[in-house]
């Protein structure tokens, strides 16, 4: 039997399909690319945007136009939020919520025995226990892999809908996330990144202050992990795909700069640089305390690498509004801006406010801060031009002899190479490299060691 996978979404997403994936393998099942024939289509949504819902949507149909009798599984945000909606998509056979994943294999096995469409979607209030999906000890990328430690939002940011397609905060065991991250290690993975749905909330639901207010000294939340992780035999790096500041704050940052494995680079999401925005969006922290955390990275390292995401045309966003965003873009030199425009979502405060923005305003502010972001990021590689950083090769570029891979500041590195065979040995290897000079989205470099 073959299985195909469509992944829409963020990284927990990919995360997931490959871990069903490895689910349906040890079932005897073989994993195709999505474009060839295959007897189960699985398609793992997202609903951050009416675009990915869409997208989702258009996936569900391609997928069974190529093999109208193959059995099709939608699962992921999108099935969680609005499961009657997908349920009524054309050649839908199971809907599977987000804490359902683990088990598909079942639910596909009794479809194809008794052919009944199923629909496996749990409330809000019973989306509180950690789906153990098991170990994901291959993944597509042979250099990085992601680790999944936590599940689940409790900030509810009045624009967000992820709270609702994801349930209530809840983390996985440290044990698990050890002996996951130990056998990819020995596999030859030299990155690993945590990831979850809101990395920083890892445990942190379980930490008090004493009663003179003092947190505990020994590594709490995502720390731990961190901790953990650097205590394994190894060459290799750790990153964090992100960490909220509507979580930490800038001392908990500083905490994690003494950990040597851990790359300097952070994804911070601001989602706006207007103090009256944020306290709109429901985020904890306004602009100077966002700022406090760039500066208390950036006092430790000047080329600490950070991205964010920036939401333009929120409800009640004013010129004055986005243009504070993009100061924020431009003050910070982030390495990379991602942009969204706001789009109204289910079950969101935010969706009913007033002053929603008109679509060609937000068309053209996000126009502008993409321009802006591009400057931003092309300061901050100029900023790294002349410095030495450890590259972790990654992907051979055969037309353009060229070799790339990131530093541990997220810069994205073109190496150029002679001997093809050479170069292909030093892919999934840390090499020395020269940053010389702006190139497309990150630097070109030239390597002074193997």
């Amino acid at each position: 039997m073959k299985i195909a996978f469509h992944t829409l979404g963020c990284k927990v997403n990919q995360y997931e399909s490959e871990a069903i994936a490895a689910a349906f393998e040890q079932q005897g099942y073989t994993v195709v690319d999505e474009r060839e024939f295959a007897d189960v289509y699985v398609i793992n949504t997202c609903t951050v945007t009416a675009v990915a819902n869409k997208k989702s949507r258009q996936y569900i149909r391609r997928m069974k136009k190529v093999n109208p009798d193959s059995v099709v599984v939608v699962t992921g945000c999108y099935a969680q939020i609005s499961p009657e909606e997908v349920s009524a998509v054309d050649g839908v056979d199971i809907v599977a919520g987000t804490n359902e994943k683990s088990h598909l294999t079942d639910y596909v096995a009794e479809f194809q025995e008794h052919g009944m469409r199923q629909l496996h979607v749990k409330g809000y209030e019973e989306l509180d226990v950690y789906d153990e999906t098991g170990l994901v000890v291959n993944t597509e990328n042979r250099t990085r892999a992601y680790i999944k430690i936590q599940e689940g939002c409790n900030r509810f940011c009045s624009y967000c809908v992820i709270p609702y397609a994801r349930g209530k905060v809840r983390s996985r065991g440290l044990s698990e996330i050890v002996a996951e991250a130990e056998k990819l290690i020995a596999g030859g993975y030299r990155e690993i990144v945590l990831t979850g749905i809101n990395t920083a909330l890892y445990e942190m639901e379980q930490i008090r202050p004493d009663e003179a207010g003092r947190l505990p000294e020994e590594p709490y939340g995502v720390e731990k992990v961190i901790a953990a992780l650097s205590d394994i035999p190894g060459d290799f790096r750790i990153r964090l795909s992100s960490l909220e500041p509507a979580v930490v704050d800038a001392d908990y940052v500083k905490r994690l700069l003494k950990y040597d494995k851990l790359c300097h680079h952070l994804h911070l999401s601001a989602q706006s640089g207007s103090s009256q925005v944020l306290e709109s969006m429901n985020r904890p922290y306004d602009r100077e305390a966002y700022m406090d955390i760039v500066s208390t990275l950036r006092k430790a390292d000047p080329y600490y690498g950070l991205s964010t995401d920036i939401i333009v045309g929120f409800p009640g966003e004013k010129e004055a509004d986005f243009e504070d965003s993009c100061s924020l873009v431009e003050e910070c030199t982030f390495c990379k801006t991602h942009i969204f425009k706001y789009s109204k979502r289910p079950f969101t405060k935010a969706a009913s406010m007033k002053g929603h923005v008109a679509p060609q305003v937000k068309n053209r502010r996000s126009d502008r801060l993409h321009d802006v972001g591009k400057k931003s990021a092309e300061a901050f590689f100029a900023e790294n031009k002349g410095r030495m950083e450890r590259v972790l090769l990654e992907e051979l570029l055969e037309d353009q002899q060229m070799i790339t891979g990131y530093t541990g500041n997220y810069i994205k590195v073109y190496v150029p190479y002679e001997d093809p065979e050479a170069a292909q040995g030093m892919l999934n290897q840390f090499v020395s490299v020269e940053l010389l000079e702006v190139c497309r989205d990150g630097m070109r470099g030239r390597m002074v060691e193997k």
